[in-house]
C-alpha cells in the first residue's frame, strides 16, 4: 500500500510541476472529463481480464485503474488517507450484510 501513497505524491508533484512528455500532466491538463473517462476504461478493461480468468491482464489492468483513479484522486482533493480512513471505518462493522442487501437496491 506503501507504493499507492508514493504514486499519489508523484502525481501531485507533476501536477504542481508540469513536465513535458508526462502522461500524467497531459490528464491533468484535460480535465476531469477525460480523467474519468480513463477510470470508465481501465474499470471495464479490469472487468473483461477478470471474466477472460486472465490473471495478468488483471493485474496489469488493475495497476492501471489505480493509476487513474489515484489522478482522479488529486484533481478531485481526495487523498489516499482520506480513504484509508473510510476503509478503516468500514472494517469496524461486523454482521452488516443484512443492512448492505436492503440498502444496496442495485444488486
Amino acid at each position: 500500500m506503501n507504493e499507492f501513497f508514493e504514486l499519489y505524491e508523484t502525481i501531485l508533484e507533476r501536477r504542481e510541476s508540469p513536465q513535458e512528455g508526462s502522461y500524467t500532466c497531459y490528464l491533468f491538463a484535460q480535465g476531469l472529463d477525460k480523467i474519468l473517462k480513463k477510470v470508465g476504461e481501465e474499470s471495464a478493461e479490469a472487468i473483461i481480464a477478470a471474466k477472460n480468468d486472465d490473471k495478468e491482464g488483471l493485474i496489469n489492468e488493475l495497476a492501471d485503474l489505480a493509476f487513474h483513479a489515484a489522478v482522479l484522486m488529486a484533481q478531485q482533493g481526495v487523498t489516499p488517507g482520506d480513504v484509508a480512513e473510510e476503509l478503516g471505518r468500514r472494517a469496524q462493522k461486523a454482521g452488516n450484510l443484512k443492512q448492505f442487501h436492503q440498502t444496496d437496491k442495485n444488486t
